[in-house]
């Protein structure tokens, strides 16, 4: 198991699109295992290889440690809701910027186990946020563009501030 490096916002991998995984082996699960650990460093409850730096379509979700991490090999909504909630969101890649992002509620999701098994489910709540998020994040789509132009600005400005000291 591997702490790895966090890309940092506004490294332009957050904004690539992740392959398909088309291979279920050890290299796999090693990578699950290490976003796991990645995530709980960082911390957070949901992290995408794209965070690495790593172009394949896998996210580790773990809402809490009770009911355990969560793993989603090639996730894709296939329904999502009418009704719609608001949460506050952030990132990994952009440490200590949050922002209200509006999704719908409930999503049903199919994706694959490690194994390549193909399974679907139904999430609402905090789950089915962060199946969106990081199912954006896995095709590019970095979760400040779902903020208004003028929030997203706000959001880079105090990134940038935040991190001045750091480059």
């Amino acid at each position: 198991m591997a702490v790895l490096p966090i890309v940092r916002f506004p490294h332009p991998v957050l904004t690539t699109a992740a392959e398909t995984i088309e291979r279920f082996d050890g290299d796999l699960r090693q990578l699950a295992t290490d976003l796991l650990e990645t995530m709980h460093a960082a911390p957070g409850i949901g992290i995408t290889a794209n965070h690495v730096g790593v172009l394949r379509r896998l996210t580790v979700i773990e809402l809490d440690r009770t009911s355990g991490p969560r793993v989603f090999a090639n996730p894709e909504i296939i329904w999502q809701s009418q009704d719609l909630m608001r949460h506050t969101e952030g990132s990994v890649s952009m440490p200590g910027i949050s922002e209200e992002v509006e999704r719908p509620r409930a999503v049903r999701v199919r994706y694959q186990s490690l194994s390549g098994e193909t399974l679907e489910e139904y999430a609402e709540g905090l789950m089915a946020i962060c199946l969106q998020h990081e199912i954006d994040q896995l095709s590019g789509i970095f979760w400040t563009h779902r903020l208004s132009r003028l929030k997203r600005e706000r959001a880079v400005k105090r990134f940038e501030k935040l991190t001045r000291g750091e480059r």
